[in-house]
């Protein structure tokens, strides 16, 4: 049985310069997701989602092997942030904060299997949280990312250059949610080593949203 990696499936987007920001055109893809709001480090539903979403995924992986004979290797984590006042994010304003984590799952994996794996990893660990997760589409189209080294606190200055040096210098504005995938596990990684992808979809200023 051949195992795939989604990673390298879809290599220009889970790469990015560290020094400027790149142009990549993303497909539509599914994932798996949890929608929260608050401050990940206080609220206690940011680790009910990561529990839950990586539970679901290996399931499903397991899944996939008992019934397609078809292996993958589970993706990292990812999300999606947004507030009312973007400024909050280069101020640090978690409280503020709203999020959608997400795993990236291959296409082949559809809703039925997800409750069939809901019902097993019920059955089995019996989570909180598991009722949140849904299987779901992102479309994001053209995106401009880099990859940013160290602490998530130090992230504020480079997403400040892309919103407003970045973008106008290339005639493009914001259009969808800021995106951020962790190709570090940070309960493993030193701070200061962390390897983000910071990602952000955008248009040309002269078309409509």
């Amino acid at each position: 049985m051949s195992k795939i990696d989604l990673k390298t499936e879809y290599k220009s987007l889970y790469s990015a310069p560290v020094k400027d920001f790149a142009l990549v055109e993303v497909p539509s893809l599914q994932y798996l997701m949890f929608d929260g709001q608050g401050d990940p480090n206080t609220v206690a539903d940011y680790p009910q989602a990561i529990e839950a979403l990586y539970s679901l995924s290996y399931t499903l992986k397991f899944m996939s092997k008992r019934a397609f004979d078809r292996d993958y290797v589970v993706g990292p984590l990812e999300g999606l942030w947004w507030a009312k006042d973007m400024t909050s994010f280069a101020a640090r304003q978690k409280d503020k904060w709203s999020w959608t984590m997400m795993i990236l799952q291959p296409d082949w994996i559809e809703k039925p299997h997800l409750c069939a794996a809901l019902s097993e990893v019920v059955m089995k660990k019996g989570l909180p949280g598991l009722e949140k997760v849904r299987l779901e589409r992102l479309e994001e189209g053209l995106c401009a990312q880099i990859l940013h080294i160290g602490p998530f606190d130090d992230e504020g200055p480079t997403l400040e250059r892309l919103h407003t040096e970045w973008l106008p210098a290339h005639g493009l504005i914001e259009t969808g949610k800021h995106h951020e995938i962790y190709l570090s596990d940070a309960r493993k990684v030193a701070p200061d080593k962390l390897r983000t992808i910071l990602r952000q979809p955008v248009r040309p200023m002269n078309t409509a949203g």
